[in-house]
């Protein structure tokens, strides 16, 4: 359960959103309209210029969110991109290996494709990866390294391989980074803070205007909550539901 929670933690915070966001929605009409109503129109006079500071800081806030959050999607994608690239290029220039050592570098090669589509992708929504999968790179890098295709590629060619494997080891390593991508609190509570103050805002500017300033909060409660928890939900890259598929990877299984 624990881990599960780890997991799915993205999902529960966007509830927390929604449900926090509508809750203070109401908690603001109420006590516009509960004995306390006099004392806060005592305050009344804001001008609807003024939201807009505030407005605009929250927008600001949640747009840098929305952005990290996409950009790490991106990166993800490309990473495995990458990847399958490199072990693209391994194939074609151990074509020119013997028999022998060719079938060996397409075994190698094969097992860790296999075991990073198959064991390892599963568990990068988890947050964590596979030493089988860490094992089966280890396994293909020293194959690529070994005296066999030292001696059967020029040594040009051999350079050219063993850049590819590093390249192959790197994207892996940027695709387990990103799997740890995980909600920063302090950013998240700074937006819901300022998201607050601008629903406050909101609520002060119509204050002796209860239909306009219900429908008002409304409105900016409509726009906010599901933005922010639809960012929430993407933060994991390799988590539904817009997951990273291994797809470029699955290919060089089948063929």
């Amino acid at each position: 359960m624990p881990q599960m929670l780890h997991t799915y933690d993205h999902y529960l915070l966007a509830a927390i959103a929604l449900v926090g966001t509508l809750a203070a929605s109401a908690i603001g009409f109420w006590l516009g309209h509960s004995r306390f109503a006099p004392a806060i129109r005592a305050y009344r006079g804001l001008s609807p210029p003024f939201v807009n500071v505030v407005g605009v800081l929250f927008a600001l806030t949640l747009a840098f969110l929305a952005n990290d959050t996409w950009n790490a999607h991106d990166r993800a994608t490309n990473a495995v991109f990458q990847e399958a690239g490199a072990l693209h290029s391994i194939q074609a220039l151990s074509r020119h290996l013997p028999a022998a050592t060719r079938a060996k570098v397409d075994a190698a090669l094969q097992r860790y494709v296999r075991l990073a589509v198959e064991d390892e992708w599963p568990r990068l929504a988890e947050r964590h990866g596979s030493p089988a999968t860490s094992e089966a790179l280890a396994g293909l890098l020293e194959v690529l390294s070994g005296p066999d295709v030292a001696a059967a590629l020029h040594p040009t060619s051999h350079a050219q391989v063993l850049e590819q494997a590093v390249g192959v080891r790197g994207a892996r390593e940027q695709r387990m980074a990103l799997s740890q991508t995980h909600v920063n609190p302090l950013k998240w509570l700074g937006m819901a803070f300022l998201g607050l103050l601008t629903m406050i805002s909101v609520a002060m500017v119509y204050v002796d205007q209860p239909k306009a300033e219900l429908l008002a909060v409304l409105l900016f409660a409509a726009a906010a909550a599901p933005t922010a928890a639809i960012v929430l939900v993407q933060g994991n890259p390799y988590l539904e539901p817009s997951a990273v598929q291994p797809t470029p990877l699955a290919e060089l299984i089948a063929r």
